[in-house]
């Protein structure tokens, strides 16, 4: 089995073709991830969000869905936007719209033609979604695409904190 790399670190700061924003509905910009993100590409960034179409009042990237627009100021040549789940216990299928997220970034990638791709730990924030289940999640979800698809095919995983990395390689010795 094929396993996406880990790092800890900025995902602004990343050198990706793309890097996946933990966005909002709306894809304004907000706290976490998603306000660095917004903070570090640029106003421009904003603009190209505000201009991604509703699907309803106020919605731009329904939870487990992507969107794609360029990453302005940062070192990505794009951004891939998706909604993670907020956790409300588990009773109300985050985990599987947890995965869609990755696997809807995946697919947006590949349709992009992007090589390299970094996601942060979607949904594990302000969402609450818990470490060690969102990370069992991604990796399972970067490691499938990777057996099966040729695009992205350099796929990295990116803890913002110690917490978050030990957690990944907890993650990691469990499935070998």
């Amino acid at each position: 089995m094929r396993l996406p790399s880990i790092i800890k670190g900025d995902i602004t700061c990343v050198e990706a073709d793309a890097i996946v924003n933990a966005a909002n509905e709306w894809m304004l910009g907000g706290g976490g991830v998603d306000g660095a993100i917004h903070h570090a590409a640029g106003p421009e960034l904003y603009v190209a969000c505000k201009a991604v179409s509703e699907t309803t009042p106020g919605i731009r990237c329904p939870v487990g869905e992507a969107r794609i627009t360029p990453g302005f100021d940062l070192p990505a040549k794009f951004v891939i936007h998706t909604v993670g789940p907020r956790w409300k216990g588990g009773l109300n299928n985050e985990e599987e719209m947890l995965a869609r997220c990755y696997r809807n970034s995946l697919a947006l990638a590949a349709n992009n033609n992007i090589v390299s791709i970094a996601f942060p730990l979607i949904s594990t924030g302000a969402f609450a979604f818990p470490i060690l289940p969102a990370c069992r999640i991604a990796i399972r979800e970067c490691s499938t695409f990777l057996k099966d698809d040729s695009l992205p095919s350099e796929i990295t995983l990116v803890a913002y904190s110690g917490a978050d990395l030990a957690a990944l390689r907890q993650v990691i010795q469990e499935l070998k």
